[in-house]
């Protein structure tokens, strides 16, 4: 692989791991919907690029909806999310800018293809060295931000640690009180309903505001397979799990979970749904499934009829 195909590889992994504690998987409006018009800062506006008849930079125009203006600036948007937050590969409002500018430069035509090959053949090491040390720098927050964090929920009298590290805090008791009712196993088939964030609160996955998610617990991460079996039909807890239990070093390929990262759940457990243990006794249904009401199963009588 070529230096500049390294960085540019290196770059896309380290955005994802950003520690700002903005959703990067939610983006905003692009036009507020409380307003008719935003105005938009560019970071640079070509002086010479200005109307015949306004001595206002197009690029410093306010932005309105419906505009081809408006789709072109979605253009620009629509190529930044592809390209990542750079953000956390620079350390300051100074070299922003020079990314900045340099990005914009290559856009625009006014460097060259030879001139791009000449200067990353010349600087590609040493743009390979930046982008991995402030990666792994990135990588180390992370990780450490997420071991103190199941440090302080396993320093909680009210939360369980197993010996996986997998730290459990019950928030809400299920129908027959904590710790009562029907567990699963790791043959189950279970219904969830989960919140999912990184150690910065960043949301990478949720089934809230949808239907809940039936799963066999075998075929989960380890970390959900351990915390589950701890917990009774009904129950609501919070589940911290550190990255050996999660996605390990490598992360998820979509890089939405960086590698070494712990991982929390808020996880209900609505329903174990088979090879379930422990509880009190349950009438079944001609369906073979526990007899609840409005459930529609019924009991059969001697003569095999629903009684």
């Amino acid at each position: 692989m070529k230096s500049h195909h390294i960085a540019i590889a290196i770059a896309a992994t380290a955005s994802s791991l950003s520690t700002t504690s903005i959703n990067a998987f939610t983006p905003g409006p692009l036009i507020s919907t409380n307003h008719r018009r935003n105005r938009f800062t560019p970071v640079f506006a070509d002086e010479s690029s200005t109307s015949s008849t306004s001595s206002t930079p197009a690029a410093a125009k306010p932005i309105e909806q419906g505009t081809h203006d408006e789709l072109m600036y979605a253009l620009g948007v629509n190529l930044a999310r592809q390209l990542g937050d750079v953000r956390p590969l620079v350390e300051n409002s100074e070299e922003l800018t020079q990314v900045a500018r340099g990005l914009l430069d290559t856009v625009v035509g006014k460097f060259d293809d030879e001139d791009q090959r000449e200067l990353l053949g010349r600087r590609g090491d040493d743009l390979n060295k930046i982008i991995i040390d402030r990666a792994n720098n990135i990588r180390k927050k992370i990780e450490d931000a997420g071991k103190a964090m199941l440090k302080e929920m396993s320093e909680n009298p009210e939360t369980a640690a197993l010996e996986s590290g997998v730290v459990i805090h019950p928030l809400e008791a299920g129908p027959d009180g904590f710790g009562k009712g029907v567990k699963p196993t790791q043959a189950s088939t279970v219904k969830c309903h989960y919140h999912g964030t990184l150690p910065d609160g960043t949301v990478f996955d949720s089934s809230l505001g949808g239907d809940p998610v039936t799963f066999p617990l075998g075929g989960v991460i380890k970390g959900w397979q351990a915390g589950l079996q701890h917990m009774c039909e009904g129950e609501t807890a919070m589940l911290g799990i550190p990255a050996d239990m999660a996605y390990g070093d490598a992360g998820t390929p979509d890089g939405r979970i960086p590698g070494g990262a712990a991982l929390f759940f808020k996880i209900q457990l609505i329903e174990v749904l088979s090879a379930g243990i422990g509880g009190g006794p349950k009438l079944v249904g001609a369906d073979g499934r526990e007899l609840k009401k409005n459930s529609g199963s019924v009991l059969l009588g001697a003569d095999g009829k629903p009684m």
